[in-house]
C-alpha cells in the first residue's frame, strides 16, 4: 500500500493532470483559456514531473527529450504576469508535443499561434530591451511582453518550421488569383516562411544587431542561432538556389551576434554551395564597402573570399582547424587560375597544419599548376630527399611528368620513372602504367637530344616499349597513352602503327579533340595520302566550334601546299586571319580567359603570317610578303621566323650577303633554329667564303636538333659531294637518307 504521506502529492499530480488536459483540449479544439484556467507557475513545475517522456509516433529526425528550460521559461513568463496567454500557452505545449516525436500534433499547435497578433508586441519588447541596454537606464514603462515570452514564441516558431521540414512541407504549389480570370501556380515555402518571420521580427526591432549577452537569461540567442542556419538549407530542399543564396548572405552581412562557430560554419556552407550548387549568382549589393574594397563578382570569387575569411579566423584561434577548406579553397582557385594565391595561402598556414611531405607536394602542385615548373620540381627534389621520403609515389610520378616536359632534366624523369616502378612491384596495375607512360615520354624526349645514333636508336626503342606496356597495363583505354604511342611510331616513321593508334586515340576522346585529328591528318599526309588528310581535316572543321578551329585551317592550307593549289591555300589563311582578328576583338572587348593565358592565339597568328608571307615568296610576289612580315613584326618585333623569311627573300633575288645577315640574325634569336640553319650553311656554300667544315658545322647542328630533316640530309650530302671523290660514300648515304625521309615527311611536324 501506498503511505500516507505521499497521498498529497498524488492528489496534487492528478490535479494538475486534469487541469493540463482542460488546457490541450482547448488548444487543440482552438477555443480560449478561461482566467480560471491559467496554470500557476508551481503547477507548471509540478507537471514537468508528471508529463511522460515517451510516445508512440516520432518523426525520424527528431530527438525526443525532456527539456526542463521550456517550463523554467513559462515560470519566468508567469512571474512576470502572472499567467501564460493563448500563444504562450500554445507555444509550451506545442514544443512539448515536439519533443515527445509527435510532429503532427505540435504543428497543430503551432498553427493556432496568431503571430501577426503578438508580432507587434514582441517588436516593441524587443526594441525597448535594446533600449535599455544602451541607456542603462530602467525608468521607461514595462514592454507589452516578457523576453521570456518572446523567446517562447520565437522558439515555437522555429519548431514549426522544423516540423514542417520533418514533415516534407519545404515545397508545396499553391494556387494564386491574378486577375478575375487568370490563375497561377507558385512556389510557396511554408517552413522557410516561418524562419524568416524570425529573422524579420529581430532585424527590424534591432536594426543595429543584437548586443553581447543580449537574452543570455533565456534561449532567445540560440532560438535565432538555429533559425539562421536553418533558413538557407530549407530553400535548398525547396530548389530555390537564389532564395538560399540571399538567405546565407543575410546571415553573414546582418549583425546577429553569432558565435565564432557558428559564423565560420554558415560561411563554410556558404561556400561550398556557390561552388557546387551549379546554379550562378547575382554579385552581392555590399553598400556597407569602403570604396576600393574588393566585391566579389561571381560565385567561384565569392567563395574564394569566404574561405580565405576562414583561413584568417584560424590564423587568429578564432576556430577549429577544418581541412576541408583547404580542400575547397584548392578547388575554387584552381578553376579561376590562381594557383599562386592558393600557394602563399598554404606558406602562410601555421606550423604543425600540414605534414612536410603534404605541404611540399602541395605547393609543387601549385607552383606547376601556375607555370612555374622549375620551383615545383625543386620543392620536389626536397620531398624526395633521404631526409623526407624517397619513395613518395605521387611526387616521384610529378617529377617525372615535370622532366619529361624539360629536354634538360629528361634524364632525371627516366630515374623518377624507375624509383616508381620499382616502389610499385606487385601494386597496382593502373598506377604501373602511369609510371611506365611516365617513363616513356622521359625516354622519347632524351632520345631527341641524344647524339650518338646508336644510343638514340636504343632509347627509341626502350621509349616505345615502355609505352607499349603501359597501354598493356591499361588495356589501351588511356587517351595519353594512346596519342603518344601514336606520336612516337610516327616519329620512328612506323606509319601503319601510328594510323592504327591515332584512329583509336580519335574514337576514345569521341571525336572531340583537336589534336587527335590534326595528326591523324599528318599520319596520312606522311603517307602522301594528302586528298584523305584535307577531308579528315574538312570533316574536322564542321564538327569544331569557331574558336578551335585555327590549327585546323593551318593545317588545311599546308595540305593544299603540298598539293599545288596554292591560291586555295591563299584563301584558307586569308579565312583564318579573318577568324583570329574577330577572336582578338572579342578578347579586347571583354571575353575572360583563363588567367596567365593572354591573348590565346597570338602564336597561331604570327605564324599564320610567315606562313603567308613563304606562300608570296614561292610566287615572287615580294611586296605581298613584305606586308606579311610587317604584320608579324606588329604582333612580334623579335622572330627568328620572320628573320628567316627576309632572308629568303633576299636570297631569292641573288642578295647573298643580305640574305646571310638576315638568317644569323635568326639564329641569333633563337639559337635552335633549324630552317635558318639549314638556310645559312647553303648561303655560305654559295658564296664559298667559308671552308666546308663551317658548313657542315651548321647542317650538323640542325640534325642534332632534328634527325628526319631531309633538307639538313640533302645539303650534307652536297657539301660531301664537294669535297671529290673521298667523301663520295658518305654524299651516297646522305642524299639516300634524304630521299627516305622525303618520303614519309608530313606537311607539319607531327608533335
Amino acid at each position: 500500500m501506498r503511505s500516507k504521506k505521499n497521498r498529497p502529492k498524488e492528489r496534487g499530480r492528478v490535479g494538475i493532470s486534469r487541469r493540463m488536459e482542460n488546457i490541450m483540449n482547448c488548444l487543440c479544439s482552438g477555443g480560449q483559456l478561461k482566467a480560471d484556467q491559467m496554470v500557476p507557475s508551481s503547477e507548471i513545475l509540478a507537471a514537468n514531473d508528471y508529463l511522460p517522456s515517451s510516445s508512440s509516433s516520432r518523426a525520424a529526425d527528431v530527438e525526443p527529450r525532456q527539456d526542463t528550460g521550456n517550463i523554467e521559461e513559462a515560470e519566468s513568463s508567469l512571474r512576470e504576469s502572472g499567467c501564460l496567454n493563448y500563444e504562450e500557452a500554445r507555444a509550451l505545449l506545442g514544443r512539448y508535443e515536439y519533443q515527445k516525436g509527435n510532429i503532427e500534433a505540435a504543428l497543430h499547435v503551432f498553427e493556432g499561434i496568431n503571430i501577426a497578433a503578438v508580432a507587434p508586441k514582441m517588436k516593441l519588447t524587443l526594441a525597448k530591451k535594446g533600449e535599455r541596454r544602451r541607456r542603462r537606464s530602467q525608468s521607461d514603462a514595462a514592454p507589452p511582453m516578457s523576453i521570456h515570452a518572446v523567446s517562447l514564441i520565437l522558439e515555437a516558431i522555429f519548431l514549426k518550421a522544423k516540423s514542417l521540414q520533418g514533415l516534407g512541407r519545404f515545397k508545396e504549389y499553391v494556387s494564386c488569383y491574378r486577375s478575375s480570370t487568370c490563375i497561377c501556380t507558385c512556389l510557396s515555402n511554408e517552413a522557410a516562411q516561418s524562419c524568416n518571420i524570425i529573422l524579420d521580427i529581430v532585424e527590424s526591432s534591432l536594426p543595429e544587431g543584437l548586443h553581447v549577452n543580449f537574452g543570455s537569461d533565456c534561449k532567445l540567442q540560440e532560438t535565432l542561432n538555429k533559425a539562421i542556419e536553418l533558413l538557407p538549407e530549407l530553400w535548398k530542399l525547396a530548389d530555390s538556389p537564389h532564395e538560399a543564396i540571399l538567405s546565407y548572405r543575410r546571415a553573414l552581412l546582418h549583425p546577429w551576434n553569432l558565435d565564432a562557430e557558428t559564423n565560420a560554419k554558415i560561411q563554410k556552407e556558404f561556400a561550398v554551395y556557390l561552388l557546387y550548387s551549379g546554379g550562378e549568382a547575382c554579385p552581392p549589393e555590399l553598400r556597407s564597402q569602403m570604396d576600393g574594397s574588393f566585391v566579389p563578382r561571381n560565385n567561384i570569387e565569392e567563395a574564394i573570399l569566404l574561405l580565405i575569411i576562414l583561413l584568417r579566423k584560424f590564423s587568429l584561434e578564432k576556430i577549429e582547424w577544418d581541412p576541408s577548406i583547404l580542400d575547397h579553397l584548392s578547388y575554387a582557385l584552381s578553376l579561376s587560375g590562381g594557383l599562386r594565391a592558393l600557394a602563399n595561402q598554404v606558406e602562410g598556414l601555421l606550423p604543425g597544419i600540414m605534414n612536410r611531405e603534404e605541404r611540399y607536394y602541395t605547393l609543387a602542385l601549385c607552383y606547376y599548376g601556375d607555370g612555374d615548373s622549375l620551383t615545383a620540381l625543386n620543392l620536389l627534389k626536397k620531398l624526395l630527399s633521404k631526409r623526407e621520403n624517397p619513395k613518395h609515389l605521387p611526387a616521384l610520378l610529378m617529377a617525372s611528368k615535370i622532366c619529361g616536359e624539360n629536354p634538360n632534366f629528361a634524364e632525371d624523369g627516366i630515374s623518377y620513372a624507375r624509383r616508381a616502378l620499382e616502389s610499385l612491384q606487385g601494386g597496382c596495375a593502373e598506377m604501373r602504367g602511369v609510371a611506365n607512360y611516365l617513363l616513356g615520354i622521359s625516354l622519347s624526349v632524351h632520345s631527341r637530344s641524344v647524339v650518338a645514333d646508336s644510343e638514340r636508336v636504343q632509347r627509341q626503342d626502350e621509349a616505345l616499349h615502355a609505352l607499349e606496356t603501359a597501354g598493356r597495363m591499361m588495356k589501351v583505354r588511356d587517351p595519353n597513352v594512346v596519342y603518344h604511342l601514336s606520336i612516337e611510331n610516327a616519329e620512328q616513321r612506323k606509319l601503319d602503327a601510328a594510323l592504327y593508334y591515332a584512329n583509336h586515340f580519335i574514337k576514345l576522346e569521341g571525336g572531340s579533340s583537336v589534336k587527335g585529328w590534326l595528326l591523324l591528318a599528318r599520319i596520312l599526309s606522311a603517307k602522301k595520302r594528302l586528298k584523305d588528310a584535307e577531308t579528315i581535316i574538312n570533316a574536322a572543321i564542321d564538327q569544331t566550334g569557331k574558336w578551335d578551329q585555327g590549327q585546323l585551317l593551318r593545317t588545311k592550307a599546308k595540305l593544299q601546299i603540298a598539293r599545288g593549289r596554292l591560291k586555295q591555300a591563299i584563301k584558307t589563311y586569308t579565312h583564318l586571319l579573318a577568324v583570329l582578328q574577330v577572336q582578338r576583338k572579342s578578347f579586347g572587348s571583354g571575353m575572360k580567359f583563363l588567367k596567365g593565358s593572354g591573348y590565346p592565339d597570338k602564336s597561331l597568328e604570327l605564324d599564320t603570317w610567315h606562313d603567308l608571307a613563304y606562300v608570296y615568296i614561292s610566287l615572287s610576289q615580294w611586296h605581298d610578303a613584305e606586308i606579311c612580315l610587317s604584320k608579324s613584326r606588329s604582333i612580334s618585333p623579335y622572330s627568328a621566323a620572320r628573320y628567316h623569311a627576309m632572308g629568303l627573300i633576299y636570297q631569292k633575288q641573288s642578295l647573298n650577303k643580305e640574305a646571310l645577315k638576315a638568317f644569323a640574325n635568326a639564329v641569333d634569336i633563337e639559337p635552335t633554329h633549324i630552317p635558318s640553319l639549314i638556310s645559312m650553311a647553303v648561303v655560305l656554300r654559295h658564296l664559298g667564303s667559308q671552308s666546308d667544315a663551317i658548313v657542315r658545322s651548321l647542317l650538323t647542328q640542325a640534325l642534332c636538333l632534328d634527325r628526319m630533316n631531309p633538307s639538313a640530309w640533302f645539303n650534307l650530302g652536297l657539301v660531301y659531294k664537294h669535297n671529290g671523290a673521298a667523301s663520295s660514300q658518305e654524299a651516297a648515304e646522305c642524299f639516300q637518307t634524304a630521299a627516305r625521309l622525303e618520303e614519309s615527311t608530313p606537311v607539319e611536324p607531327f608533335r
